[in-house]
Order: structure tokens, then C-alpha cells, then sequence
């Protein structure tokens, strides 16, 4: 009969079924499956020593946009606020009051110089003041034998005459010393006297070096304040005014500059227009010489709403055929799809997508949409 056919069949199923069923299940990756529950999508988990490692820096975005441009600058000394110190006269250094960093008050000695030159203009005020003195006496002399009716009117005149060019030529000594550096304490030594408080950022002289007139020994800059210059072209250039604003960024730091000249000259060579911004550093925070990102709006910018983001081009990344940046989490980062606008310098413009102030991905983000795909991969998307 057919069923009896059909019995064995059905219990060696089920004995199958049963065998299946007490059987222990294979182990699974207990790694995998909680970092499958905690994934988002579009998220990269990445700690900061793997972010390190795979060379991957952070910009803060800026606002900016159409109307902006985005320039790359360094920061330097303020041009009223930094000065050379030169040797006025030839001679050896036989002391140094202040090395590189250090700080040093307006008038006071950077350094002093040894020399016979030095000697002659201090040996002029020595002699300027004995021939004072000396014209000074004879002229109370004169005025008394004058009062006394002894000596003639023409002779009190011509002590006056001694006299005021005694003190005339004694002036003229002490301004030569002056210009020079001032007194050494000795007389054939001059010390050279720093120009303006600040800091010393240059020094071009060691102790016992024989140095020439007008070599230059130091710079001394008052780092309080610091100026960045850009080079804009003509059209550009008309559009910005004194006092405009001009953010600067470089990696996390970020701050704001004024612009203080705009140069109506264009230079020669590139025929570009220098405009130089002054940054409040009283916090110390740049350094002369550092590179940084400034954005400035033109005057011309659209008034109203927000301006749009600026961020670098090498950080925007097509990610399933859509512009996308990714954003620094605190697990690691997030793609996040972006509209862009027109390229603006080495920044492109991001309409949609960005408020402004994010920390994003730049150097080497491409490795990040590489670790995306493969993720998605891995989870069948």
C-alpha cells in the first residue's frame, strides 16, 4: 500500500529534523554581532590612534560662499610693529643682553659695541662739555666786568656767542651718540638700545663678532598683534574696504582679522593688489610664519540669510553618485551627502548640508569612502 511506502520516508524527516535541531548551533563572532546591532548607517567607527595612523587631518568649515574667497596665507609680524636693529658704527660686541624670545623694553640695551669710533663720538661730548664749561665761566666773567663798567659791551657779546655755540656743539655731540646707540658705560663702547618693546624674533650676532656699520644684530616685534596678507586680483580687490572682516582657519583654531590697508598699487609682477588684515594675538595664539586659510567676503555679497560653507575640494568625496563629506563623530565619522556650489580658490562651496563650524575629514578621506564601501559590502547592502 502506498502510505507504507511513505512512512519510512516521513520518520527518517523527522529523525533528520530532530538530529538538526540537537545539534549546536555554530559559534558566531561575538565582536561582529554587537558591532552589527550598534552600526548606523553611513557611520565609520574609527578610534583617534586609527585616524592618526591612517593620516587622515580635520578642518573646521567656514561660511563664506558666493561673494567669498578662500585664499591660502601665512601670518605675519605686523608691519608697524616690527623693527631691525642695526650697528650705527663698526666695532666688536663685547656684550648681549637678550636672546631669541626673550622679551625687552623699548630703550632698553640689546647690545654693546667696542670700538675707536666709539671712542671719538663719546671723547667729542667729554670735549663739547669742557668747552661749555669753559665758555660759560668766561661769560659770567664778562657780564660782571660789564656791570662793573670795566669791560666794553662788544666783549659780553662775543662771550654769548662762545657760549651758545659751546652748548650747540656739546647737543650736537650727545645727538651723534644717540643716533649711534647711546652710552656704553665706557668711553669707547656704544650700546645699541631696542626700538619698541616686544620680543626678540631674529638675532644675527654672537658675542666677540666684529660687525660692519648698518649690519643688522636683531628684530624685535611686538606680537600682539599680526597681520596676514593676501594678493587679490583687481575686481576683487575694489570689492573690499578697511575694517572688513576676514575669518582665518587653520586645522582647529579659528579667528577673526580686519582688514587695515588695501593697496591701490598693483604689483608688478603678478599684478595682483596686497590687502593686509591685522589679528588681535595678545592670547599668543599664531605664530609669524604659519600657514593658514583665510576666507573674505566681498562687499558685493547677497545681504540676508546665512552665507554658504566653505570647505576644502579634497574633502568632498561621491559616495553612490552624491557629493559627501564626512563629519568627525565621537565614535569616529559620518558620511554626510552635500549640495555644492562653485569652487571659491581650493574650496568649494557647500549649499545644503553643512551649518558652518563642523570638523571634517580632508587629507586622505578617500580612505574613509573606502572603508564605507567595504562596510556595506560586508552588511549585503
Amino acid at each position: 500500500m502506498p502510505y507504507r511506502t511513505a512512512l519510512p520516508l516521513v520518520m527518517a524527516a523527522l529523525l533528520i529534523a530532530g538530529c538538526s535541531a540537537d545539534a549546536p548551533a555554530p559559534e558566531t563572532d561575538n565582536a561582529t554581532e554587537a558591532a552589527g546591532h550598534d552600526a548606523v548607517e553611513g557611520e565609520i567607527v574609527l578610534t583617534a590612534a586609527q585616524i592618526d595612523a591612517a593620516g587622515i587631518t580635520l578642518v573646521r568649515t567656514v561660511r563664506g560662499g558666493s561673494g567669498a574667497l578662500t585664499l591660502p596665507a601665512t601670518i605675519e609680524g605686523d608691519p608697524q610693529g616690527m623693527q631691525v636693529v642695526s650697528a650705527a658704527i663698526g666695532g666688536r660686541v663685547v656684550a648681549l643682553t637678550r636672546n631669541l624670545g626673550q622679551s625687552v623694553g623699548r630703550g632698553q640695551a640689546l647690545a654693546v659695541i667696542e670700538s675707536r669710533e666709539a671712542a671719538a663720538l663719546n671723547a667729542e661730548i667729554e670735549a663739547a662739555r669742557a668747552r661749555l664749561a669753559l665758555a660759560a665761566a668766561n661769560l659770567r666773567r664778562e657780564q660782571r666786568l660789564f656791570d662793573q663798567k670795566v669791560s666794553p659791551e662788544q666783549d659780553l657779546i662775543a662771550a654769548r656767542t662762545a657760549a651758545t655755540e659751546a652748548r650747540i656743539a656739546l647737543r650736537l655731540a650727545e645727538q651723534q651718540v644717540a643716533a649711534a646707540g647711546g652710552g656704553g658705560g665706557a668711553l669707547n663702547r656704544i650700546a645699541i638700545p631696542a626700538p619698541l618693546a616686544g620680543q626678540v624674533v631674529s638675532r644675527n650676532v654672537t658675542l666677540g663678532q666684529t660687525v660692519a656699520a648698518d649690519a643688522e644684530l636683531f628684530r624685535v616685534a611686538d606680537l600682539s598683534r599680526v597681520a596676514v596678507t593676501l594678493a587679490l586680483p583687481p575686481a576683487d580687490a575694489g570689492k573690499v574696504r578697511p575694517g572688513a572682516e576676514i575669518a582665518i582657519t587653520s586645522g582647529d583654531r579659528s579667528t577673526t582679522a580686519r582688514v587695515d590697508f588695501v593697496s591701490p598699487i598693483l604689483d608688478e609682477k603678478t599684478r595682483l593688489a596686497a590687502v593686509i588684515a591685522v589679528i588681535d594675538n595678545r592670547a599668543g595664539q599664531w605664530r609669524v610664519g604659519e600657514p593658514v586659510t583665510a576666507s573674505i567676503r566681498l562687499a558685493d555679497a547677497k545681504a540676508g540669510g546665512a552665507a554658504p560653507v566653505l570647505v576644502p575640494q579634497g574633502a568632498v568625496q561621491t559616495v553612490e553618485g552624491r557629493p559627501t563629506v564626512f563629519v568627525r563623530t565621537d565614535r569616529g565619522f559620518r558620511a554626510l551627502p552635500v549640495t555644492l556650489g562653485g569652487p571659491s580658490g581650493d574650496d568649494v562651496i557647500v549649499t545644503t548640508g553643512l551649518n558652518g563650524g563642523e570638523r571634517i575629514a580632508s587629507t586622505n578621506s578617500f580612505t574613509l569612502k573606502a572603508e564605507l564601501g567595504k562596510g556595506e559590502a560586508e552588511h549585503g547592502h
